[in-house]
């Protein structure tokens, strides 16, 4: 496809949517309005280039030329402010003019003068955002400012050149006119025009009724020609427009509504029926009476309308005196604080010694808190314990157990048993022959001799610790011979189990 019937294709496209803009004012119910513009302005071309002598050779020689404008706008009213949408399709021309006069008698060049117009026709799409001051109440006189950009398509163009040359000879005195006229190419090539600009306009004026009057300005923000030298070149015009609207934005009166129905037969006009397919009531505008909590209950008869509750307890939830989170229906306790595994009841303390059995190590013994519920350790059996001679149980650097302790530990074994609350902690210690070091793992060897032997004399033994300490918490003197022998001891600590 050409150029030019690519260019056609465009404004067909373009033209199309004038339609759409009706059937848009159609489906709007006049809140949109079409109208025709009409304008003439001046047209020029701003070109920036390198080429040497352009300002004093061409440029001055250059000047804008007079076009013309015509196409259709729309109106959308965005919000009650006096902001409104404007899109446009217009039909624009532009370009330049070229004039150069020849002094005749100072020239050496045989041309009297030399004349170029440059027109190009464009298709713009015109997408403004337009503000107005209305003068008066009904909005029918305005002043307005309107600005946005535009996108432009090429639609026709040509350059018409014109020139006057003296006589060639003596011989033939005829003056030389030549008047020639050609298209212009569109592409992507040297000296080819482009399909698309896209620029920036604004318009101002007044409103009379449907009658607009406005000035404009537009200004090109692309290159739209590409010439076979390097330089920039933009449109830009300045004009005065004539426009009328083609219909009133102000919607025609609807008839009359009938008189209001009542549909759901509940005593309230449909028009006054906030709720018109639901009987209702005067006092709730039509509706049902409400429930806020959705419990069943309408809060004209609920005493807690935002808590769900039960119809005997007129809308709020069943109590709970205590505060327990077991409520009263289900509390086997009702006014003391429990738990809702005993059925809203404390936990139970059957020994009655202020630990609950749940705490409580010895539920059917009486105890104190700080034996978690078991009684005090008697003194006569700490002392027991604490009797078992510990100092003699190994031979001097062993872990074995040296003759004749089977009787003491059995008696300890017994004990045990027989008190299984409680639990049991073997400390081994060391007097300071040897190194620290080994003195430790002896002692440790001692303590888990001990705890070994208990266990298989049927102690559990998640009841029986052992713990080697080495030389570091003597209790007598190392410098002399009692004292060493009070430190190589194995001491017992019974316990509470916990």
């Amino acid at each position: 496809m050409n150029p030019g019937a690519k260019s056609t294709a465009i404004m067909k496209k373009c033209l199309l949517l004038l339609p759409l803009m009706l059937v848009g004012y159609m489906e709007m119910q006049a809140q949109v309005r079409l109208g025709l513009l009409g304008g003439i302005h001046t047209a020029d071309i701003r070109e920036k280039n390198n080429i040497p002598g352009w300002d004093t050779l061409t440029k001055k020689y250059l000047s804008s030329r007079s076009s013309i404008q015509v196409g259709a706008i729309v109106e959308i009213p965005i919000g009650k402010k006096g902001f409104f949408f404007q899109p446009a399709i217009l039909y624009t021309g532009r370009g330049r003019q070229y004039s150069r006069n020849y002094d005749t008698l100072a020239s050496s060049l045989d041309s009297i003068y030399s004349k170029q117009n440059l027109s190009l026709n464009y298709i713009d799409i015109q997408m403004n955002f337009t503000y107005k001051v209305f003068f008066s109440r009904n909005h029918r006189s305005d002043f307005f400012v309107s600005a946005g950009p535009y996108l432009s398509f090429f639609f026709s163009g040509k350059l018409a050149s014109e020139s006057l040359a003296k006589p060639d000879t003596l011989i033939n005195r005829k003056y030389r006119y030549v008047n020639e006229s050609t298209g212009v190419n569109v592409g992507r090539g040297p000296n080819t025009y482009k399909t698309a600009d896209i620029g920036v306009n604004a318009r101002a004026g007044f409103e009379f009724g449907n009658l607009i009057l406005s000035s404009y300005i537009s200004q090109g923000l692309t290159s739209f020609y590409n010439a076979p030298y390097a330089g920039t070149f933009h449109h830009q015009l300045m004009g005065f427009s004539l426009g009328i609207w083609l219909n009133s934005s102000t919607p025609p009166p609807r008839p009359p509504k009938p008189p209001p129905d009542d549909m759901d037969k509940d005593g309230v006009p449909d028009d006054q029926d906030l709720c018109p397919l639901l009987p209702g009531t005067l006092a709730w505008h039509g509706c049902p009476v409400p429930d806020s909590d959705h419990d069943g209950i309408n809060d004209e008869h609920d005493s807690c309308r935002t808590i769900p509750g039960v119809g005997r307890y007129n809308g709020c939830p069943v109590p709970d005196r205590d505060g327990d989170g077991v409520n009263d229906e289900e509390d086997k306790c009702p006014d003391k604080i429990g738990v809702a595994r005993y059925q809203g009841c404390p936990v139970p303390d059957t020994d009655g010694d202020g630990v609950n059995d749940e705490e409580d190590k010895c539920p059917a013994e009486p105890g104190t808190l700080e034996n978690h519920g078991c009684p005090e350790i008697k003194k006569e059996l700490t002392e027991k314990i604490n009797y078992t001679p510990s100092n003699n149980l190994f031979n001097p650097g062993s872990d074995r157990l040296a003759k004749g302790t089977d009787t003491v530990l059995d008696g300890l074994a017994s004990l045990l048993q027989a008190h299984a609350e409680l639990n049991l902690a073997i400390d081994g210690h060391t007097d300071n022959v040897g190194s620290p070091e080994k003195n430790r793992v002896l002692s440790q060897k001692r303590a888990t001799a001990v705890r070994a032997y208990l266990i298989r004399k049927g102690i559990a033994a998640a009841r029986l610790t052992a713990t080697g300490y080495g030389q570091e918490k003597p209790r007598a003197d190392n410098a002399t011979t009692e004292g060493k022998a009070a430190n190589r001891r194995v001491e017992l600590k019974v316990s509470v189990k916990k």
